[in-house]
């Protein structure tokens, strides 16, 4: 750690430093106590704060709408975006609920559809790669999917040292072990071990980890890492969709069938492939999907300026 990230981050968790800190993790355990129907309004009241305040947020989201939907309206494109921060505001108190709280109260709230293809893998000792995705409601939704099976789970720690101890003790409950991003030899040993662990490759990391793939008909830089992990352990790679239900309270979680002839050896094709579903689920609920990140901030010629 760098000396000034060591002045940046004290040492000692009491620090003022953190005061800020400390004041949000009690909002959130305010927030994850609350009445259902006001943690709704609540999550509402904060998409709308968002819509109007994070303007570069907005402008992000702007800038992808208009990519990945153009058959879409100018109206229509403003009403998703509106939709997308709406849906972001009910996932920060969907975080907060499953960071806090055991959720086991809202086991009888969930579809869970597909369980039969994690069910054959881990049977035949094979282990699993769980191709999550970026959803708003996907903090709730590992925590939920934690009420059926305990499995590993991919993170990457937090530069605030008090922010990470509150969240990564809130996950630990959920799922069986944390590894970090950092730590692919750890991931495929627990793998090859018969475990399944949860895999996010759908953000930009940039052009030294990534191919460029069409995600909704754009060119985006995007991870080979979910193809070598499978090539490594041999296990199946199972997309996993969760979603909050229209009605704001129930939600469904359902596994695809493992993607076929995957690893292909080629990683442009893998990449597609991979992309391909992700897509297809994000249609199901497109606002739902975190757009709010730079998708496509790495462009296939280097030289390119950029979208955003």
């Amino acid at each position: 750690m760098s000396l000034m990230a060591k002045k940046k981050y004290p040492k000692n968790h009491l620090h003022p430093r953190y005061w800020p800190t400390w004041l949000m993790i009690g909002s959130l355990h305010l927030i994850a106590w609350l009445p259902w129907p006001l943690k709704m309004a609540a999550g509402r009241l904060f998409g709308r704060l968002a819509y109007w305040f994070a303007r570069e947020r907005r402008h992000f989201t702007e800038v992808n709408v208009r990519l990945c939907f153009p058959e879409q309206s100018p109206q229509e494109q403003q009403q998703l975006v509106r939709d997308i921060f709406r849906a972001g505001g009910l996932g920060v108190v969907e975080i907060a609920t499953g960071l806090v709280r055991d959720v086991s109260f809202l086991k009888d709230r969930i579809t869970f559809a597909g369980r039969e293809h994690l069910d054959k893998a881990l049977a035949e000792g094979k282990g699993a790669i769980i191709l999550g995705i970026h959803f708003s409601v996907m903090d709730l939704g590992g925590a939920l999917h934690g009420l059926f099976y305990k499995v590993d789970a991919i993170y990457k720690p937090h530069k605030n040292p008090v922010f990470d101890r509150f969240i990564l003790k809130g996950r630990q409950r959920h799922f069986d072990q944390m590894i970090p991003h950092h730590d692919l030899k750890g991931l495929v040993r627990r793998v090859r071990q018969g475990h399944a662990a949860w895999y996010s490759p759908d953000q930009d990391f940039g052009r030294k980890v990534s191919v460029f793939a069409p995600f909704f008909g754009v060119q985006a830089a995007s991870i080979t890492m979910t193809a070598r992990m499978a090539r490594m352990t041999g296990a199946p790679v199972l997309p996993l969709r969760i979603h909050r239900n229209p009605d704001d309270r129930t939600y469904t979680l359902e596994y695809l069938p493992p993607l076929e002839n995957f690893p292909s050896g080629d990683d442009v094709a893998d990449a597609t492939q991979v992309n391909q579903v992700i897509e297809q689920l994000i249609r199901i609920h497109p606002e739902q999907y975190l757009w709010m990140h730079r998708r496509f901030k790495t462009r296939p010629d280097s030289t390119d300026p950029g979208l955003y």
